[in-house]
């Protein structure tokens, strides 16, 4: 049981019933864009347990000194699941990489931390071109992977991942964070996500799925509050993640069948082009032995007399 983060968060609201009947959960919105991941962290409460898992030597740090820097469509194009933020002179970026892995995410994260840095220099109005150094937030890169790969590397640096090992001009080092089965809020969100996928592999992508992990883990003490609080919500999204991943299937299957209809077609027209070229060959051998004159042949048969005699083997009858 994860009885300590209920300690550390006690419940403001009353707890909403989670709806068991799927009639009775709200057609998904849409337009939404926020993962869970960025949800949950979103919300101050939740990033200042997260910031303390981090750097839980900061126990003096409050929720006025988090500084959410989080940008809009750089990093995806969909569903949003970065996080960037600020507390004091340290500037975190965290990403969230799902089923699949990829030390791609280390690129990834130095593009969001790029467009973080602009975005801190316009507001803190400094400039690049000025004779003094620009005051630059410490960089902390982070990425928590939810998948159920065996994760053997606490951190991931460019060297070592992209130009074997070799220290160039540009270097980072991303800490990769799988969470430790305990009551911290990183190790719940893991533990959320672990809930959330066994369900789908024994419902399917519904929403049956969801409502089930929202009740198992809330049960369980997994990120309790949070999903009491925002159930309806953490419902919505994933019907929108399951409603674009449909999107995304069905355009893949036609996308096949086309290609499939593409090279059936492809195929016919080949094989009556083959067909028609054997029939002619044919036709001009039957006729050149019943002394038919070459150009003659070539007329009859709408073809130049040098295709004519390539087919019957024969040089210039000119």
């Amino acid at each position: 049981m994860h009885s300590a983060f209920k300690d550390q968060t006690p419940a403001k609201e009353k707890a909403a019933d989670v709806p068991t009947d799927p009639r009775q959960i709200p057609k998904a919105n849409r337009e939404l864009k926020d993962s869970v991941f960025r949800d949950l962290f979103l919300d101050k409460k939740y990033l200042l347990l997260l910031y303390r898992t981090l750097h839980p030597e900061d126990e003096n740090c409050t929720e006025h000194e988090l500084i959410c820097m989080t940008l809009e469509q750089i990093l995806v194009r969909d569903i949003h699941n970065d996080l960037g933020f600020r507390v004091g002179d340290r500037l975190l970026v965290m990403l969230e990489a799902q089923s699949t892995w990829s030390v791609n995410i280390l690129v990834r994260s130095l593009m969001y931390i790029v467009h973080t840095y602009q975005e801190y220099f316009r507001e803190s109005e400094q400039s690049l071109f000025s004779t003094k150094p620009v005051h630059m937030p410490v960089p902390e890169l982070y990425v928590v992977y939810t998948g159920d790969k065996a994760m053997e590397k606490e951190f991931i640096t460019l060297s070592e991942e992209f130009f074997n090992g070799e220290l160039t001009a540009l270097e980072a080092r991303m800490k990769v964070l799988t969470g430790n089965e305990g009551d911290d809020i990183i190790s719940q969100y893991v533990a959320f996500t672990h809930v959330v996928n066994e369900q789908i592999r024994q419902y399917g992508r519904t929403r049956q799925a969801i409502t089930e992990a929202i009740r198992i883990c809330t049960k369980q003490g997994i990120l309790q509050e949070y999903l009491r609080r925002r159930e309806r919500e953490v419902v919505d999204i994933y019907a929108t993640l399951f409603d674009q991943d449909q999107v995304m299937e069905d355009y893949i299957a036609s996308l096949r069948r086309e290609i499939r209809e593409e090279t059936i077609e492809e195929t016919t027209e080949k094989v009556s082009r083959e067909t028609t070229e054997r029939v002619s060959r044919e036709t001009v051998l039957i006729m050149y032995q019943d002394n038919v004159p070459i150009h003659k042949i070539a007329g009859y048969l709408r073809k130049d007399t040098k295709t004519i005699e390539a087919w019957l083997g024969l040089g210039s009858q000119e």
